[in-house]
């Protein structure tokens, strides 16, 4: 196996080099105004510890495959094109109504308990770029009004004419009959062939979504159109920098359902948090070779603070329904919590509160922490830790970065001192005591509001922050045992190489699987099972034009259920079934959701008089490939405190004054060896605190047990 992952993060763009049985970890600075900048650098420093050639790696290595924020970054900047929209006549006020519920959405639970001092979120499609056309097709897919082409034309010349940069078509029904909306796109490319300047891409909402739910799909569409101009950009930048070092293949993109797929099979929604969501899949592979029982992963960078969950026995959350920013969208995708908490995460002064906030706001790469030299001139989560001791000026990133302590004082003293009336290590303090508490908080909300208990899970530590504040947030969360996996501060990076080809495809059907007034269950098994045979063949359809045979294609059948009128719905896999042959399979689809249902809401909890509906069918078509394997996690035999590299005074939580530390090198972290806490050991790409109290035990493939004494 030869295989190039990359995570382009907002601050570092890490590296995961697999060469046959080498594994090489390598991290550069995000270069945000060309990607492949920040790549090369990342590629190159894995070559050289390698000993390869760079030309050489990209000619002969199998595949190359990126995870990025860039998305998420755009979106939250708003910076993209003017986005328009044409709706059903008649429905032209369903996107900024929002279903009355778009002042919440993507907020806080504090923030939702206080609408009335919310800020409704800035909209992406504004009232006057949304027209309307005059057609309708009914929930049985019959057409009850036909399109007017001439009315079509008169609209889009309105929307070009007003600056519209990116067209969205979202009709009513669409996904029942597709018929119109394809008509509309004919009729652009008519008015605006692709060939000719003054073209704009057109994006279908039945070819994004295809549950129904007309608002969902439409901001579905919307953002997916406001981000493809940038992602096609960054990522034919990206593809074109590969050709020019004689890369062949076609370049495959992290997707955040937890899969991957070529750059013409991928919409830009489809790459919004694929990079930490490339972690949580690495949790759960790992979690599945080594038998770790619950997971809870968390991926500390230079940015941000996110929480995956992986339960025992290695099955992934997905929202369905997910909220990215403040949208609401219809896309499957594997449930991640994100805090703006991370090693560039800024500390300001809240007057309100008398007291330090910190984050969401980051110093990113560029200029980065007041530490780096570069320009910076507010504090950081990073600028407190190297106050406090626990990182190396000169042997920071393996000497890539160079600190500067005086920065981080300047910085702490001219924003927080005076308005604190606190020294700067106190203060310093606070902030790593502060964004250790808030990590936890999210933590044990995450794991709580699922009907977990946090004592009861591992904790999994990475990114390169991750092992630096592992007995922080540990200590604060109430959880005893924490394991920085094998290559931690590259470990989403991994997740992006263990990644299949995947997709999915959905539908939305009306389906009474227990009709309660009848007593009947459902019957039609034909219905049923051509909806599935159409959705088993766009995957298949989507991975054959991608180089697979169709016989090695794989499906998964998926359906969100619910009881009675509920207006929740729980996904329910089938990994047994994907034909609906009779009565029998009806029951099993019953039973395996009232288990599902049961063990996440209670035992009494399930209400099948009520009725059993399925609202949504899905299929997911995959083709497994070749995954780096984890070994055991366990290593017995009499273990040894390693020898130390040198010793300074470290301030640690707790505790009034500097203790002497002993400072250890990556030589430390082998299976023979055992650090006791207080303690502190430097690699090449992260820093392992351990905090009084506490003892690392490493294990023979580089991962490292957070253990309490």
């Amino acid at each position: 196996m030869k295989r190039i992952s990359v995570d382009i993060g907002g601050t570092f763009t890490d590296c995961f080099f697999v060469w046959d049985d080498q594994y090489v970890e390598a991290k550069a600075l995000t270069t945000h105004h060309n990607l492949a900048l920040g790549f090369n650098e990342a590629l190159d420093l894995a070559c050289r510890r390698a000993g390869l050639d760079r030309g050489t790696v990209l000619q002969e290595v199998d595949s190359v495959r990126y995870a990025t924020t860039l998305g998420t970054n755009a979106l939250i900047e708003r910076k993209g094109p003017k986005v328009a929209a044409i709706v059903t006549h008649g429905f032209e006020d369903t996107i900024p109504l929002s279903r009355g519920r778009g002042y919440g959405e993507g907020l806080d639970y504090s923030m939702q308990q206080n609408l009335p001092a919310a800020e409704r979120p800035e909209p992406i499609v504004p009232r006057r770029m949304i027209r309307s056309v005059k057609e309708r097709v009914n929930s049985a897919g019959k057409v009850v009004a036909p399109l007017d082409p001439e009315n079509v034309r008169e609209v889009v010349r309105e929307l070009v004419d007003a600056g519209a940069e990116a067209l969205v078509v979202t009709l009513v029904n669409a996904t029942e009959n597709p018929v119109h909306e394809l008509a509309i796109q004919e009729i652009v490319l008519e008015e605006f062939p692709a060939h000719e300047l003054g073209a704009i891409p057109v994006l279908l909402g039945h070819q994004v979504s295809g549950r129904k739910g007309e608002y969902v799909r439409a901001t579905s569409t919307i953002i997916d159109g406001f981000l493809h101009e940038i992602m096609f950009h960054a990522l034919s930048q990206l593809s074109n920098n590969l050709r020019d070092s004689g890369y062949d293949k076609p370049m495959l993109v992290i997707h955040n359902s937890g899969g991957m797929a070529q750059m013409n099979s991928t919409d830009a929604l489809q790459t919004i948090h694929s990079g930490p969501i490339a972690g949580v899949g690495a949790a759960e592979h790992l979690s599945k070779e080594t038998g770790l029982g619950h997971v809870i992963s968390t991926d500390m960078g230079g940015t941000s603070f996110d929480i995956g969950l992986v339960p025992e026995g290695g099955v992934k959350h997905y929202d369905f329904l997910p909220t990215i920013d403040r949208w609401l969208v219809s896309v499957p995708m594997v449930h991640l919590d994100t805090l703006g908490a991370g090693g560039g995460s800024i500390a300001t002064y809240d007057r309100i509160h008398d007291s330090i906030k910190i984050g969401p706001e980051s110093a990113g790469s560029n200029p980065g922490p007041a530490c780096y030299d570069r320009g910076g001139l507010r504090p950081t989560v990073t600028d407190a830790d190297l106050l406090l001791g626990y990182l190396e000026p000169d042997n920071y990133a393996n000497g890539y970065i160079k600190l500067n302590p005086k920065r981080s004082r300047f910085a702490v003293e001219e924003t927080l001192c005076d308005p604190l009336d606190m020294d700067v290590l106190d203060i310093a303090r606070a902030i790593k005591d502060g964004v250790d508490e808030q990590m936890a908080i999210g933590i044990g909300k995450e794991l709580r509001v699922r009907g977990y208990l946090p004592e009861d899970f591992t904790m999994l530590a990475y990114g390169g922050n991750g092992p630096l504040h592992a007995c922080g947030v540990a200590r604060h969360a109430g959880i005893r045992r924490v394991l920085a996996p094998p290559f931690s501060s590259v470990f989403s990076a991994c997740g992006a190489g263990n990644m299949k080809q995947l997709h999915f495809h959905e539908r939305g059907v009306h389906v009474t699987l227990y009709n309660p007034t009848s007593r009947q269950l459902y019957a039609d098994y034909a219905e049923f099972n051509a909806v599935v045979e159409e959705l088993e063949a766009r995957g298949r359809e989507d991975l054959v034009r991608q180089g697979f045979a169709a016989e090695d294609v794989k499906y998964r059948l998926e359906l969100d259920m619910r009881y009675g009128n509920q207006l929740l719905t729980q996904a329910v896999a089938l990994e047994d079934i994907n034909r609906m042959n009779g009565v029998a399979d009806v029951l099993a689809m019953i039973r395996i959701f009232g288990d599902v249902y049961s063990h996440r809401f209670g035992a009494s909890s399930a209400a099948p008089e009520a009725g059993i509906r399925c609202n949504t069918v899905r299929v997911a078509s995959y083709v497994d490939g070749d995954v780096v394997s984890f070994e055991s996690l366990e290593s017995g035999g009499e273990r040894t405190v390693p020898t130390e590299a040198s010793r300074r005074d470290v301030v640690f939580i707790g505790h009034d004054d500097p203790i002497s530390t002993p400072v250890y090198d990556h030589s430390a972290l082998t299976h023979e060896h055992v650090v006791p806490g207080p303690a502190i050991v430097t690699t090449e790409n992260t820093t392992y605190l351990v905090e009084p109290g506490w003892r690392l035990e490493p294990t023979r493939q580089g991962a490292v047990w957070f253990l309490q004494d």
